[in-house]
């Protein structure tokens, strides 16, 4: 058994789950990245921590300093965790339309949250702009700026993208996933487009996002209403996803990804949140564009507690018109 060095030496090396069902229907090998499998409990866990370990690099975090970070709940997460392990107060900002369970998560882990209400980016009460101002007023402070710290980018180059070139011994032929700060698409397409530049890079975009329009022409536009899905779809290119090799992209409806979602629990026995159900619905639509005999990597962002009085309460979804997708 491997021994690692504590909190931060647990991160990644997670392995790829063969979706059975789904391979069969397809004719292809769909491959899931358990990312859920973290110490945090989701991919964001590899952000917060190359992050932290680059902003300790460069001298900008010190002993019993302060990190601060906007987030949609699961790099707050991650960042309480690694707080706690070295020594760091640690300060969240939130929008208050979040799955509760995430609230409840982060006060449990006691950081010092700040819940606002969701507005648009332009606005200078935005979530991750309140972040902002929080750490220019602490001392000894870091802003985390997970969407435009290219921190994040570099550390899914380095471990996410690496691990899934070595566990499928390079031979991929597609690599899909949504985004939200642009991390790990941006990390990951870089890396593997490095090493064998047929491999398409798919972004998976949930409606109510512009950057499947963004992909297609040029143009950032919002396709369809807002989605009930959390921390992915966005209406701004980041700097962790600019200039990252895409090839395509894909639209999940709602319908598609709770559909999904509860398919993998029946079928797979897996546990998921909706940003996974948009990763896999979107793997779908491509191995079925390539056609049988190829393999389609995704990931599988985190599990379905952190969303369960929602994703998995019948009222809820039905209150969303989505409970037929999800006995579907």
């Amino acid at each position: 058994m491997a021994i690692v060095e504590g909190f931060a030496g647990a991160i990644g090396a997670t392995p790829l789950i063969r979706l059975a069902k789904l391979s069969a229907a397809t004719g292809c090998e769909i491959l899931g990245k358990a990312e859920f499998m973290n110490p945090g409990g989701s991919v964001k866990d590899r952000a917060a921590r190359a992050i932290i370990e680059a902003a300790e690099r460069d001298g900008r975090l010190a002993p019993g300093g302060t990190v601060v970070e906007g987030t949609a709940g699961n790099t707050g997460i991650a960042l309480a965790h690694l707080c706690h392990a070295r020594g760091y107060r640690c300060v969240i900002v939130c929008p208050d339309n979040q799955s509760p369970e995430k609230f409840e998560i982060l006060r449990g882990l006691g950081v010092e949250l700040e819940l606002v209400k969701p507005v648009p980016y332009a606005d200078p009460n935005h979530y991750q702009k309140v972040a902002m101002r929080r750490a220019g007023e602490i001392p000894g402070a870091i802003w985390a700026n997970q969407f435009d710290n290219t921190a994040n980018r570099d550390g899914h180059y380095h471990t996410t993208g690496a691990e899934i070139w070595r566990d499928t011994g390079g031979r991929l032929d597609a690599f899909v996933a949504a985004t939200g700060t642009g991390g790990t698409l941006g990390g990951v397409s870089r890396y593997l487009k490095e090493r064998r530049d047929p491999v398409r890079i798919v972004l998976a975009d949930p409606q109510g996002s512009a950057l499947y329009r963004w992909v297609k022409s040029g143009e950032l536009r919002a396709e369809g209403p807002g989605s009930i899905t959390e921390g992915i779809g966005i209406g701004r290119v980041t700097a962790n996803l600019a200039g990252a090799p895409i090839d395509d992209a894909v639209h999940v409806t709602d319908v598609e990804a709770v559909a999904t979602v509860h398919r993998l629990l029946r079928e797979e026995g897996l546990f998921l949140g909706s940003a996974a159900g948009v990763n896999v619905a979107g793997a779908v639509a491509v191995a079925r564009g390539l056609g049988p005999g190829h393999t389609v990597v995704t990931v599988l962002c985190d599990s379905g507690h952190k969303y369960q009085s929602r994703l998995f309460n019948p009222a809820w979804l039905a209150e969303k018109g989505l409970l037929e997708a999800a006995r579907s």
